[in-house]
């Protein structure tokens, strides 16, 4: 079994888990030692109470040594100074991260097998070719993410990709991209753990509390709230089309995007914000929902992004109404995929009376795609590029 680094864009404690930390931990399921990496932080910070008390964790937990967070799966939170587009500081902070990397390789007797990386920017910080394989899994076009030094990512990823010896991408448009300078380049979607989320039909779960005082029909949103993802021109055409609908949104306001203003919502008695929920909480509050909705914003960044929470919608066994998405446009026989905003409040009034995609076919299309099968079916990439 390998040993793996996994460099990822996202810290482990999130109470919204990504591919990332799924991905850690199929790894170890399957006899892998992983050491998960937080994210290194690409975006520039803000003047924000959110990002200083971020960078104030930061700084408490990189004083630890890796902390062993699941079997097989340790955690290790470096030390990196902020403000990186700076060339001074780009070259401290790799100093740092190398030493720290070889430190913790060594106090945990791993070998340079695989590093798994998330991260384009991974050649300006870490030396991948010492370790035997490298793997490039781009889930995002993170350089269209707000404050984001968009020309430095661009050259990093584009040396990155063309080293990596394998590249998995979860949208074919970063196919399409990605492809052109590495042939050796692979679409898996984005999948959903089928077994947590169906637990959302299962008549021993209650729907919350703070969500049953909420009078239906219930059309729910979790995920990250930011303005750069999510199109609140959209929410609010819905509320003001129908007020007897509790528009339920579940999740950070600002995740990733700290310039997030939702004051355009907020005097709208239908739209309730109602903070983050705990992964394990989901499918109780997915049991809740009438209807869950993916109102996304069509630019650069969503035209690079298979949304998570699809498929975890439909193990749920919600009728899922979506912005017509470029990764998902081949899944319209299990959703309905909006062209604009009327035709988004359409498909929510059509899925409350009904006529929409029948359950059976909702779970088929969830079941099939499990962290399982796609680590499996990645992991034979792997095996045969060595």
């Amino acid at each position: 079994m390998r040993d793996i680094v996994l460099l990822s864009t996202a810290d482990w404690d999130n109470p919204f888990w990504t591919n990332k930390q799924h991905v850690a931990c199929e790894l170890a399921r399957r006899g892998h030692r992983v050491l998960y990496v937080d994210s290194l932080g690409l975006r520039r910070p803000s003047a924000s109470t959110q990002d200083l008390t971020r960078i104030l964790r930061r700084l408490r937990k990189a004083l630890r040594a890796p902390r062993e967070v699941r079997a097989g799966v340790w955690v290790w939170s470096p030390l990196v100074i902020p403000f990186q587009r700076f060339g001074w500081i780009r070259t401290l902070n790799r100093l740092l991260l190398r030493l720290g990397l070889q430190f913790n390789l060594w106090w945990l007797r791993m070998n340079r097998d695989l590093f798994w990386t998330y991260n384009p920017m991974t050649v300006r910080f870490f030396d991948h070719k010492r370790f035997k394989q490298t793997i490039y899994h781009c889930v995002d076009e993170i350089k269209a993410q707000p404050g984001m030094p968009v020309d430095e990512i661009e050259r990093a990823e584009d040396e990155l990709v063309r080293a990596a010896d394998l590249c998995f991408v979860t949208a074919e448009h970063l196919l399409e991209t990605r492809r052109r300078l590495n042939p050796n380049t692979h679409y898996f979607s984005n999948v959903a753990d089928f077994e947590h989320f169906s637990r959302a039909m299962d008549c021993s779960v209650d729907i919350p509390n703070d969500l049953t005082v909420l009078p239906p029909p219930r059309i729910g949103f979790i995920g990250a709230i930011s303005g750069y993802k999510v199109d609140f021109s959209l929410l609010r055409a819905m509320a003001e089309a129908h007020p007897d609908w509790s528009i339920v949104l579940i999740g950070k306001v600002g995740e990733g995007d700290p310039w997030t203003d939702v004051s355009s919502l907020k005097d709208l008695e239908n739209i309730h914000f109602i903070g983050p929920r705990s992964y394990e909480s989901l499918p109780a509050y997915l049991k809740g929902f009438d209807v869950a909705i993916l109102p996304s914003m069509i630019n650069e960044y969503t035209r690079g992004m298979f949304p998570m929470k699809f498929f975890e919608y439909l193990a749920a066994g919600c009728p899922v109404v979506s912005t017509r998405l470029h990764a998902i446009s081949g899944y319209a026989g299990v959703a309905y995929l909006a062209d604009d905003r009327s035709d988004f409040i359409r498909g929510v009034e059509q899925a409350l009376s009904g006529h929409c995609a029948r359950l059976p076919e909702r779970l088929d299309a969830a079941r099939d795609q499990t962290y399982e099968r796609r680590t499996e079916r990645m992991m034979q990439l792997v095996g045969e590029s060595t």
